[in-house]
């Protein structure tokens, strides 16, 4: 069996042990493989473990050979599913591994928002309380989040948690999800898409991109938010229409955003949001924390041996 990681970087930039990945056969990584590169560094492979690696009808139909495609990720978008099918190669994915960790970052943005630290402490260090008249100052507003509504858009494992804390936070909390008809766990009030954004104090993204949701977060909906609410993403960045949100924040519409993904990553220099008011923007790192990335290891590990046994597990083609 031969392996073949494509773009095993952003797994693993040097802190992770592959010894359990390495015990499954030949294995051969590789940080990262450009398209052009992709077919010859994967035709002699039998399996292959790609993160952005995109696997199109025309370059699987120059790999007879594979039978197997790991996506070290939950979203698979990256994959021609169907072309994959109709070869004969079980495509897996990894879900569950970053639960805690982007939750955790959803809140680290929110809370950045709402009490500025990174601005106040960088405030200190130039030397401004030392020459400050008062005992303390702030710069910006600082917001409690108690008694704040959250709004949360989708209801998966990550939005259920990110509800869990801000329930915690004292905040209330309600969710607009695709199926409504269960009940609501306590304390939560499911609500249609219209009514969250214009209740909300903090908009909260936790759905994956299909194409029906591309780019919803447009003007029209971020218009019906409250000037104070802030606006959160660390899902996919095409569910935001990039230029409205920009505007939003420019001229005051909304009072922030936080946001780790982007529409196009990295970035092209003129990105609207780049620069734009009151917008904290983080490299998508809210699932790389080392704990949830020794998750993802395993768990890939995992799919690869139960494939091998003929008992695939986690596939989703």
């Amino acid at each position: 069996m031969k392996l073949v990681y494509l773009d095993a970087y952003a797994l693993n930039p040097g802190d992770l042990d592959w010894a359990t990945l390495e015990a499954l056969g030949d294995v051969t990584f590789y940080d990262r493989t450009a398209p052009d590169q992709i077919v010859e560094r994967a035709k002699d492979a039998d399996m292959l473990l790609v993160n952005k690696v995109r696997m199109n009808r025309e370059t699987l139909a120059q790999l007879p050979n594979l039978r197997y495609i790991g996506v070290t990720a939950t979203g698979y978008d990256i994959i021609d599913g169907q072309a994959a099918r109709e070869q004969g190669i079980t495509v897996t994915n990894v879900k569950g591994y970053s639960t805690e960790s982007v939750a955790q970052h959803t809140f680290a943005l929110l809370l950045e928002l709402a009490y500025r630290t990174s601005v106040h402490a960088s405030s200190v260090q130039r030397g401004d309380w030392a020459s400050n008249p008062d005992f303390c100052y702030w710069k910006t507003p600082l917001v409690e989040l108690a008694g704040k509504t959250l709004g949360v858009v989708g209801f998966g494992d990550i939005g259920r948690r990110v509800a869990e804390i801000g329930r915690a936070f004292a905040m209330n909390v309600i969710v607009n999800r695709r199926h409504t008809a269960d009940t609501p766990p306590e304390g939560i009030r499911y609500v249609d898409i219209s009514t969250l954004f214009a209740e909300s104090d903090v908009v909260s993204l936790h759905c994956p991109m299909t194409a029906e949701n591309k780019g919803f977060v447009n003007q029209e909906l971020l218009a019906k938010m409250k000037k104070t609410a802030y606006f959160l993403n660390t899902s996919r960045g095409g569910l935001v229409t990039e230029n409205d949100l920009a505007e939003a924040l420019n001229k005051g519409t909304i009072a922030g955003a936080g946001l780790d993904v982007l529409t196009q990553e990295p970035p092209s220099s003129g990105n609207p949001l780049i620069g734009a008011k009151n917008c904290v923007l983080t490299p998508h790192i809210a699932w790389a924390s080392f704990e949830a990335r020794q998750r993802l290891l395993a768990i890939t590990v995992e799919n690869i041996k139960a494939f091998l046994a003929e008992k695939p597990q986690n596939v989703v083609n």
